[in-house]
């Protein structure tokens, strides 16, 4: 049955707020319905057809939307937050990220017989967790607030260090056999992170100067700051590539903690655009993929999964915990947490695609694999997070009683009674 443009466009819409509010009565990531309501529409009913209904538009609406997303969630970052737990974040995103990247690498290309550069930038892709799962889950699971505050910053820093290992990955890739491509790759990789910091300050800096001083009115604030990003962005990218994801990361925490400028109604309107967009952007996705893909990778693919949430993840806790404060139990419940969200499943379609161009064997199999580790951990960890959390004495107690705000004869009344 093939639907109308419009038609799809409103089925996407409907069906991704249905899969937004049944997460919220169930208290689980929405992450998991849109997922499989994108291979239900995509693959097996054909209601949807993203590559028809977007044609050139998909990826960089795509990429566009994931900028987004990733500025609103580095906009809640604020250093006061993680005081005493510098270290330990700076290690998860470093140290942690090549210990995975490693593992994962070594799993993919022993078990799956991958090539070694494929496996390598298989392992890139699945390096990053991000604030489109980790904030979901974290709401459902309400650990305490040192694991919390961990797993948010390890989410939304890491998705364009994982996204810029991934360029190095595909460049290595891509130029097989040629000499220097390491050296090439490195270059790239080091080129994007500057790039991308120093744009990502300026424009923070700028943005911070125009809206301290009011010199926007209020109701183009919000404005001013999304154009702002998505301009920032492309022009990033467009001198490095994939530098943007860095200066929309740096640009948001640089913003988050500036003093004297209000950034809570920009806030609530990036909330609210970003869950539409996550919600859009899962579905649409996973409607590209082919169900049969999925279902050929086997059980060695389920090995693999199993490898990552067992070994890769805390190992790379161990090793970037090593000297905190963190207690044993709160060391677990973080090596346990780690969900892959929008940035590994959008870059995956963008990388397939070129190598898939390139001729590259072994390519079309990126995309399926990315999404299953997507759909296993988090379909995981979101039914056994919040029942570890308990068990491990780290969850912080659900909202219980009322909160009365003031202290006048009324007030006093409804208190006492």
């Amino acid at each position: 049955m093939e639907l109308s443009v419009p038609f799809q466009l409103a089925l996407i819409t409907v069906v991704a707020f249905a899969c937004q509010w049944a997460s919220w009565r169930i208290k689980l990531p929405a992450i998991l319905p849109l997922l499989l309501s994108g291979l239900l529409l995509g693959s097996v009913a054909g209601l949807i057809q993203p590559k028809q209904l977007f044609g050139d538009l998909l990826l960089p609406g795509v990429s566009l939307a994931v900028s987004i997303i990733l500025f609103e969630g580095a906009l809640t970052l604020r250093f006061s937050e993680i005081r005493g737990l510098e270290k330990t974040v700076r290690r998860l995103v470093t140290w942690g990220a090549l210990i995975t990247w490693g593992v994962v690498t070594l799993s993919a290309w022993g078990l799956l017989d991958l090539p070694f550069e494929l496996a390598l930038l298989f392992g890139a892709l699945v390096v990053v967790t991000g604030p489109t799962v980790i904030v979901p889950l974290l709401r459902s699971v309400r650990p305490k607030a040192s694991v919390a505050r961990l797993l948010r910053w390890e989410g939304i820093v890491i998705d364009p260090l994982g996204a810029i290992l991934a360029v190095l990955a595909y460049e290595l890739v891509v130029a097989t056999g040629q000499q220097g491509a390491l050296l090439h790759g490195l270059w790239l990789f080091f080129q994007a992170i500057a790039v991308g910091a120093a744009m990502g300050g300026a424009v923070a800096l700028a943005l911070s100067a125009l809206l301290s001083r009011h010199l926007v009115p209020e109701y183009l604030r919000s404005f001013l700051v999304l154009s702002s990003v998505i301009g920032s962005f492309v022009l990033s990218n467009s001198i490095s590539e994939e530098s943007g994801l860095v200066t929309v990361t740096v640009a948001g925490i640089v913003m988050a903690n500036r003093k004297g400028v209000r950034t809570d109604d920009i806030l609530h309107f990036k909330e609210n655009l970003s869950v539409m967009l996550i919600s859009v952007l899962f579905i649409v996705l996973a409607a590209r993929l082919e169900m049969e893909q999925l279902l050929s990778l086997g059980a060695t693919a389920l090995l693999v999964l199993a490898i990552i949430q067992l070994v890769a993840r805390p190992l790379s806790v161990w090793v970037a915990t090593l000297g905190s404060s963190l207690d044993w139990r709160e060391k677990a419940l973080l090596a346990w947490i780690a969900p892959r969200g929008i940035v590994a499943a959008a870059v995956s379609a963008l990388f397939a695609q070129r190598l898939e161009e390139n001729g590259v064997a072994g390519a079309e199999l990126l995309v399926p694999l990315t999404f299953m580790v997507i759909i296993g951990t988090v379909a995981l960890q979101s039914v056994t997070a919040r029942p570890l959390a308990r068990l491990l004495k780290v969850a912080e107690p659900g909202p219980r009683g009322f909160l009365i705000i003031g202290a006048n004869p009324v007030a006093r009344a409804i208190g006492q009674t």
